[in-house]
């Protein structure tokens, strides 16, 4: 584990609650980038990533500190996630007429000096995103983890609570049908009834 985080966790233990607040500081963005692209909506993302920062505060002693904090804190932040999802879900099949859609804006601020830039870049993410919405919630996860996240297959596999063999498979099989959203002559490049695997 990172000496910066187990520092930190101590002196948060031994009661310096401001030494969380650093760790709040240090992983939030990353979080937060992380859990809206598996809800696909920054309001319900924020309140994920407050909860799971909430719920770690709370448990921070029952951390062992064998594996790197921000795993632990992503697998917080991931169950939380997938609760929300589920209730949105439901509460959004309860009410009839309300529009799930949420807008994305450009990730860089310095895009709003340069106009062309920041609609290609704003339609670039619209279409990565609804590439991701069209996946499965499990395939989506992998993927964000491994392609955007950039964390190791070790990682993913204790985040979601699954085996690497399973973690490798379900980024394959992702990446594939991402590819195909994104790229529709890529499903045209196999012969009828061959795998494109």
């Amino acid at each position: 584990m990172n000496d910066n985080d187990r520092r930190l966790i101590a002196e948060c233990l031994a009661g310096r609650a401001d030494a969380f607040g650093e760790l709040v500081v240090r992983y939030q963005d990353r979080l937060f980038n992380s859990v809206a692209r598996i809800l696909d909506n920054p309001d319900d993302a924020a309140d994920a990533v407050q909860d799971a920062f909430i719920n770690a505060y709370v448990s921070l002693a029952s951390f062992k500190g064998d594996a790197e904090f921000f795993t632990w804190l992503y697998r917080i932040a991931f169950n939380t996630a997938v609760s929300l999802k589920r209730r949105r879900k439901q509460l959004v099949s309860l009410e009839s007429g309300r529009d799930g859609e949420a807008s994305i804006d450009p990730i860089d601020p310095s895009d709003e000096t340069q106009p062309g830039l920041a609609l290609q870049r704003r339609e670039e993410e619209g279409l990565l995103q609804a590439g991701l919405n069209r996946l499965s919630a499990d395939h989506r996860t992998v993927l964000v983890l491994k392609d955007i996240d950039g964390l190791k297959y070790e990682e993913i596999a204790e985040i979601v609570g699954v085996p690497i063999g399973t973690v490798r498979s379900r980024i394959h099989r992702a990446r594939l049908e991402l590819k195909e959203f994104l790229d529709p002559d890529f499903g045209n490049q196999f012969p009828p009834g061959a795998s494109n695997r």
